[in-house]
């Protein structure tokens, strides 16, 4: 018996733009939803996005925003990630924080594999450069992962597909529309998927809460805070 599943990744407290992905996805016969980590981080919806995934029985993959929040840790690496979290750290009900412990660390079924970083660091690692051998002696066909915030679908060369559904909460790849994607595992197609949505509606909070715009800003370009636009590249070289 095959199943229709959506695949969402990055969240990030964006409840306006989950809101609008979860619509669209009640347009098809789902039969699951799978969330691949990094629920929290950087806007302002973190219960809210999370109530709208248990509603769903949406199933989460633990990122590394979430593992943030879990631990009462900092991002290594963005002083503005951290000012986010911290907020978000500071209005999370204990309940949501309990369901986000009930985070797994990575999916598989069948001839599938469902990580948020990668396959070395399933947290952690960020899959910009996609190689053939990385992926040669695990032992699936179908990658999925997030974390990049970059939409990609690659048929490599030795008959496995990596696939990564983009961001619904903060898109990096150029394209300021929602995204996620919808997998048919009869047929092993995957359906890439983008939706409009009302940023205005994340900006305003923002500001009520008292951020400044250079946290929200790019999320009318598609880009990360500061304006860098992401890219995955496929190298068939060998490692």
């Amino acid at each position: 018996m095959f199943i229709l599943i959506a695949i969402v990744s990055d969240i990030h407290g964006n409840l306006p733009a989950l809101e609008v992905v979860i619509e669209d996805i009640k347009k098809h016969d789902v039969e699951k939803i799978i969330s691949l980590g990094d629920v929290s981080g950087y806007y302002p919806f973190i219960n809210e996005v999370i109530d709208i995934l248990k509603e769903n029985n949406a199933i989460n993959i633990i990122g590394n925003h979430d593992r943030y929040i879990i631990d009462n840790n900092e991002c290594p690496r963005s002083h503005s990630a951290n000012i986010c979290l911290n907020y978000q750290k500071s209005v999370i009900t204990n309940e949501n924080k309990e369901w986000l412990k009930t985070s797994i660390s990575k999916y598989e079924i069948d001839n599938i594999s469902m990580v948020h970083g990668g396959w070395v660091d399933n947290e952690d690692e960020y899959m910009m450069k996609i190689k053939d051998d990385y992926f040669e002696k695990l032992p699936f066909k179908y990658f999925f992962c997030g974390h990049t915030h970059v939409q990609k679908h690659i048929k490599m060369i030795n008959n496995k597909e990596f696939i990564n559904p983009g961001s619904v909460g903060q898109p990096r790849d150029g394209n300021k529309e929602a995204a996620y994607c919808l997998f048919d595992e009869k047929i092993g197609e995957v359906i890439l998927k983008r939706v409009d949505y009302d940023i205005d509606k994340v900006a305003l909070k923002m500001k009520e809460i008292g951020f400044e715009e250079k946290f929200y800003g790019n999320l009318y370009n598609g880009t990360r805070i500061g304006g860098k636009v992401d890219s995955i590249r496929y190298d068939e070289d060998k490692i």
